[in-house]
């Protein structure tokens, strides 16, 4: 483990300026409220390498695809996360020296991420050439009580002098994406303007045609004085500004408190954001900088009441899943139904899109279990809304019949994915969707949503899934040729254990759903579907290593030279940064969980020695180079009583931006799979499992480790679960009797009654 940052319960701490680190800090010190997010650039200029970072949920270009040739169905752009209006702008000059932490000398520096306020902090002393020094500290957040509203408290206190101080607040949205495919600029000016102490700038994207107006108020302060001011005031295209000199007096502390409105025609009318903006920055200068810090702090109280795991003995595992809760509910609230899961949140711009598979097979179950169940249903809704869509990417491929795919990468239901084998062969997606579906309604049992909205994409997943496969004469059966399974080491192969298993899978629940359903208004299958679909289902291929459980993961991968990833020389490690792609693909490296995907989603179906014996298997030969690939094995490695292997991957999977592993975190954070580190807490250590009506709980407790402790949603009844070493306490919060299993012996739990096992 190579902490880049302090280790803290609470806390991320950076001790010292270490301009190497900068961009990795910018991505983990970051902060959003599920509508905006920002990296944790500096407010004032900052001249050494650095990622500015400002997003907006939902916001997006169409950038296009950059290709060397054209393919039949290939997607003609690839949504870009667009870096927007920069609002935390504060410079600082001295004598015509402007503050910059590239420049000046450091001498000393503070840098703190409050998990449990979501405020970030800094505070530091700097001497400028001139050997005037000064002292800063800065405070600030996105609002988690209003979505719409951000805040900067930033103070500057002369040490060793008198003088004037120039301060300059702005705005500006003369910002562009690094990750552009043509250095394009994706903005549009629709209105700026400026006056004393506040101002705005209102953009359009291109294309897309998504407008987003940033306003801002600030008043100064000398100490607790409020002072009047009159500032010069400047604007251009896409920047507005005050500035003001002030003569400052040593060791008093002078503080401007900046308020931000962030509003864009994602929830609002493009006539009405500028309004709105300006409006809501003027209420939050009202109410003041204490005021909107303390409801945020009490929403992010409410938040942690819920979703909190508290471990007891081991503060790098403690900070690593609240880490891993907290950049989740940054990104996501569950607000607003417009919204998903980006796999970078409001951290970074790789990746692109909001939507990628991530989302039902990692996130949905988080947020089944530590919020209201809308949430979920909500989640689940937008890949409803976007049936229609997932029909057309199908048809241009050239299925029929109302049969749907779902993209790898999405904004709006369209497939924007730029690397051919992601986008036409990494079809498993498709199955990870429907598995969603089918952990809500166990979860939850909403049959209405099923009814209304669950079953046509059911119907639509599966009809694509019977396409997909082709009759085999040589082998007999239905075989599914040229894929890429959740392994993308490996390329365009056939019969990918994973991807067969889970589209059959899919099949069998669509008819089982449309069974169940029959009696119930809307869509049914016919006849002729039932057949054949029934008939797929018996007649399946999967490859298998003969004479033992192993399941192959291909066709042909016995060929391969069997190594093992200790034999990698870690110089080399990640592969994906040393190695060409041809070596790769040819080589047994693993990039993440690929059969150990399925035995994790389906273990209900394979006795504990077969998901032993392809453990043993798979894992030495996985680089888990996919942040996706450690919570998995985690997950499995409880199952099987692998306790140290268990911790081991837990520990990188919720220190795996913390710690660098990958050595990526400076292009921003991998939020989807932070859901993973709650499922290896969740299913791995506490195994916690659904099955028929039965809440299932099977725990072990790593041996650093005092005690644990969380609460999780069951049927929507509140449910918490303590162990340590000596004793298993669950207890039953919520109106309804709830049945547990606890270490094989079946129970009932009635409203606020509780069961204490004692362990010998």
């Amino acid at each position: 483990m190579n902490n880049l940052f302090e280790i803290d319960e609470w806390k991320i701490i950076q001790k010292g300026f270490d301009p190497a680190k900068q961009k990795q800090a910018e991505s983990i010190f970051s902060i959003g409220n599920g509508s905006f997010g920002q990296r944790a650039n500096f407010e004032e200029k900052y001249s050494g390498d650095s990622l500015q970072g400002s997003y907006v949920g939902g916001v997006y270009y169409p950038d296009k695809t950059r290709v060397g040739w054209w393919k039949n169905g290939y997607p003609e752009y690839f949504a870009k996360v667009l870096n927007s209006c920069n609002w935390i702008g504060i410079n600082i000059e001295i004598d015509g020296e402007q503050l910059d932490l590239n420049q000046q000398k450091v001498l000393s520096f503070y840098r703190e991420l409050d998990m449990k306020t979501g405020t970030l902090s800094r505070k530091m002393n700097v001497r400028f050439k001139n050997g005037k020094e000064i002292e800063v500290e800065s405070l600030r957040f996105c609002s988690m009580h209003d979505e719409e509203i951000a805040a900067i408290r930033f103070s500057v206190t002369p040490l060793n002098f008198n003088g004037h101080v120039k301060f300059t607040p702005y705005l500006d949205g003369n910002v562009m994406n690094h990750d552009s495919n043509y250095d394009e600029f994706f903005w549009e000016e629709d209105g700026h303007k400026v006056d004393v102490k506040k101002g705005y700038i209102c953009s359009k994207t291109k294309k897309t045609n998504f407008t987003v107006s940033t306003a801002m108020r600030f008043s100064f302060w000398m100490n607790d004085e409020l002072l009047d001011i009159e500032p010069n005031h400047i604007s251009k295209a896409f920047y507005v500004e005050n500035n003001f000199d002030h003569y400052l007096e040593q060791g008093n502390r002078y503080t401007l408190k900046k308020y931000v409105s962030i509003v864009s025609t994602i929830n609002h009318s493009e006539n009405s954001v500028i309004s709105r903006s300006i409006n809501n920055v003027r209420q939050a200068y009202m109410n003041g900088f204490d005021y909107l810090l303390k409801n945020h702090i009490s929403s992010w109280g409410e938040i942690w009441s819920k979703a909190d795991i508290q471990i007891t003995g081991d503060a790098a595992a403690q900070q690593g899943i609240r880490f891993n809760i907290f950049q989740l509910y940054q990104t996501y609230t569950g607000k607003n139904a417009n919204l998903n899961i980006g796999p970078k949140g409001f951290t970074g711009e790789k990746y692109g899109g909001a939507t990628y598979w991530d989302t039902e097979a990692y996130c949905l179950p988080f947020y089944l279990k530590t919020t209201d169940p809308k949430v979920a249903r909500q989640l689940l809704i937008y890949r409803y809304n976007h049936l229609q869509k997932a029909i057309e990417n199908a048809e241009k491929l050239g299925f029929t019949n109302g049969a749907a795919l779902y993209p790898m990468v999405t904004m709006n239901g369209e497939e924007c994915h730029n690397e051919w084998e992601i986008t036409f062969e990494e079809i498993h997606r498709n199955g990870a969707i429907a598995f969603g579906i089918y952990n809500y309604i166990r979860h939850t049992g909403d049959d209405e949503y099923l009814v209304q909205y669950g079953r046509p994409v059911l119907f639509g997943i599966a009809r694509f899934w019977a396409q997909r496969f082709n009759w085999s004469t040589a082998r007999n059966s239905y075989v599914m040729l040229g894929v890429t399974g959740p392994n993308e080491y490996e390329n365009n192969v056939n019969n990918n254990w994973y991807t067969n298993y889970i589209a059959r899978w899919c099949i069998q629940y669509a008819l089982e759903v449309n069974e169940n359903l029959k009696s119930k208004p809307g869509e049914q299958l016919t006849d002729q579907e039932i057949e054949k679909w029934n008939h797929l289902v018996q007649n399946v291929y999967f490859p298998k290593l003969e004479g033992t459980k192993i399941y192959l993961q291909q066709d042909g991968f016995m060929d391969k030279e069997q190594l093992s990833a200790t034999d990698i020389p870690e110089n080399q490690r990640p592969i994906n940064q040393h190695w060409s792609w041809d070596r790769i693909l040819r080589s047994i490296f693993i990039k993440q969980a690929d059969v150990l995907q399925g035995l994790c989603l389906f273990e209900d179906h394979f006795d504990l020695e077969t998901i032993r014996e392809n453990f043993d298997f798979y894992e030495p030969k996985t680089v888990h180079e996919s942040s996706l690939s450690p919570c998995v094995h985690a997950i499995i490695a409880a199952k099987i009583g692998r306790l140290d292997k268990a911790y081991e991957l837990y520990l990188r999977t919720s220190r795996l931006d913390l710690d660098d592993y990958n050595h990526e975190a400076d292009e921003g954070l991998h939020i989807t799979s932070m859901a993973g580190t709650w499922l290896s807490m969740v299913e791995g250590f506490a195994g916690i499992r659904i099955e028929k009506e039965v809440l299932v709980v099977n725990p072990l407790i790593p041996s650093s480790w005092t005690n644990y402790r969380f609460q999780i949603l069951y049927k929507n009844n509140p449910i918490i679960i303590s162990v340590s070493k000596d004793q298993i306490l669950i207890e039953n919060k919520g109106d309804q009797s709830v049945n547990i299993e606890l270490n094989g012996n079946l129970s009932k739990i009635e409203p606020s009654n509780k069961i204490d096992l004692i362990l010998t």
